[in-house]
């Protein structure tokens, strides 16, 4: 109810969100597996895979207050551990990388936000209420409070003042333009050599120096320049 603004009453979530049944089932297949009943409770975690679109191991282990929004595409593995206050988006993938029977999925500590379509992918650690961008794919830990975002997902430093809840994970404001950087990179390249010709010809006997307009700024021309729309 707190993270679903489009839920209206605590009935609508039981009967219609398939997430709440897929944690439900899930509860009660990790509860036999628990306790070596494995293939029934794996029977259970594939009837709610046909159900819900959402596929959790039984052997995962997750907190409280988990919340997957719409659900669909959702695969949580074997040896995956979630904290508290975590919460999914469509698409998620939690999974392993190795073949042997030990550790192989993510842990994500408590208050994380994953968006739709990310893969984290082996046994890496995400950071307390770190925030994971739409479709990232990552592949290292994520320090606390972070967020990532790009394929293979970059590591954006945390914010001294942060809302709680980031929308699909993706912290718009935050999320570095990588036309801009490369096309901001080569005017200071342009600058720096320009500089250094006039430097050239200032020292060079019968010429004088040929000063190259700074009026704008390297951000100037790189807006300026961008194609619009």
């Amino acid at each position: 109810m707190r993270r679903d603004p489009a839920a209206r009453t605590r009935l609508e979530v039981a009967v219609l969100y398939p997430s709440f049944h897929a944690l439900v089932l899930y509860r009660l297949a990790n509860a036999l597996w628990r306790r070596n009943w494995r293939f029934l409770g794996r029977g259970i975690s594939q009837a709610a895979r046909v159900l819900t679109g959402i596929e959790i191991h039984p052997g995962a282990t997750i907190g409280k207050r988990f919340f997957i929004d719409h659900g669909m595409g959702v695969v949580i593995g074997e040896t995956a551990e979630i904290g508290d206050d975590v919460m999914l988006y469509h698409g998620v993938t939690l999974g392993g990388t190795s073949l042997s029977q030990g550790k192989r999925h993510p842990t994500l500590e408590s208050g994380v936000i994953v968006g739709a379509g990310a893969k984290i992918i082996g046994p890496v650690t995400v950071g307390a209420n770190a925030r994971i961008g739409a479709n990232a794919v990552v592949v290292k830990d994520v320090p606390a409070g972070a967020s990532a975002v790009g394929v293979a997902a970059r590591i954006l430093p945390p914010r001294e003042q942060r809302e709680d809840f980031v929308a699909y994970g993706t912290p718009t404001s935050d999320l570095p333009d990588p036309v801009a950087r490369a096309i901001g990179g080569l005017v200071d390249q342009i600058d720096r050599l320009s500089a250094r010709i006039n430097e050239l010809e200032q020292n060079t006997p019968g010429r004088g120096a040929t000063p190259v307009p700074a009026e704008e700024t390297s951000q100037d021309r790189v807006t300026r320049l961008r194609p619009r729309g």
